[in-house]
Parts: structure tokens; C-alpha cells; sequence
């Protein structure tokens, strides 16, 4: 399964997509992390029902350095991914 997930709120400049990889290491997901020019976070993220549930609250929360007001959930299309990766402009 593949979930697509935009984070709004303070979440640039903040560690946001480090500890996002951090996280998804952990958590067993596949795929990938990058700041959008409008400010937000953009996951795409794959693994089992538990997996992405568990991310999905862990994204809602952030590190503490961020501050998160929204999370928009979208399904995506299978990917295949290795690892979880941090994408850099």
C-alpha cells in the first residue's frame, strides 16, 4: 500500500525531513521525503496498514522542532523503493 501525505505548518528548516527518514527507517517504510516550494512536506510513503498508520501519526506530530497544523492523506500509486530516501532540490 502507498500513501501520498502533505504536511503543512512550521516543518522546513526545522529537521523535518531527517527525522521523517529517521522515522520511516524505524517504522520498516519505503520511499520518500521533500520540501515543496509552498512550504510544505511531501511523503510518499509504502508499507503495510500497521506501518503507515503508526507514520500517519507520527507525521501529525512531527520532531519537536516542528510545528504541524495539517496533514492531507492521499492514495498514490505503487511504487518500488528500496529504502526511504531524502530528496534535496
Amino acid at each position: 500500500m502507498t500513501k501520498q501525505f502533505f504536511i503543512y505548518g512550521r516543518v522546513q528548516g526545522v529537521g523535518f525531513r531527517y527525522f521523517t527518514w529517521k522515522e520511516a527507517e524505524k517504522l520498516g517504510i519505503k520511499g520518500t521525503v521533500r520540501n515543496r516550494d509552498d512550504g510544505s512536506v511531501e511523503v510518499i510513503a509504502q508499507g503495510d496498514d500497521t506501518q503507515l498508520r503508526a507514520f500517519d501519526q507520527w507525521l501529525r506530530q512531527g520532531p519537536r522542532t516542528a510545528n504541524v497544523i495539517r496533514v492531507v492523506v492521499n492514495d498514490h500509486r505503487q511504487i518500488t523503493a528500496k529504502n526511504f530516501s531524502i530528496i534535496h532540490r
